[in-house]
């Protein structure tokens, strides 16, 4: 994870924030951006490579106080649909870097089979 303050500083000049009159709700909001994103990297910190994601899903998860567990909001004409997960759109990173990082436990094992009703005694190929 990036420090905490670098994050806040950061989260606060992209949704144009000046002062520290929300600073609570922002440290709020990386917190538990944090630990939902450890639990999905099985990690116990944001890797450097990552950490935009820690910031993007803040600066989500921000503009969407007050419209909470809502899959849509329209007014006047203007409509929003939001994702079931905040996480979702950066799958695919989250999912590589577990790859490259030996997190995924589907690439870990290796499976061989083979058919007992075959006859060979040999397991690596038909006899000759």
């Amino acid at each position: 994870m990036v420090e905490d303050v670098t994050v806040l500083q950061n989260l606060k000049t992209m949704l144009g924030l000046k002062g520290d009159d929300q600073d609570d709700l922002l440290n709020l909001i990386i917190t538990n951006t944090d630990h939902a994103l450890y639990f999905k990297l099985e990690s116990k910190t944001v890797p450097k490579e990552l950490d935009y994601i820690e910031l993007e899903v803040c600066v989500w998860r921000f503009n969407r106080i007050k419209n909470e567990g809502m899959a849509s909001y329209s007014q006047e004409g203007e409509s929003i649909t939001f994702n079931s997960s905040d996480f979702d759109d950066f799958l695919d990173d989250i999912n590589l870097w577990k790859r490259r990082n030996a997190k995924d436990v589907k690439t870990l094992g290796k499976a061989q089979f083979f058919n007992p009703y075959r006859g060979d005694t040999n397991a690596n190929g038909p006899k000759n």
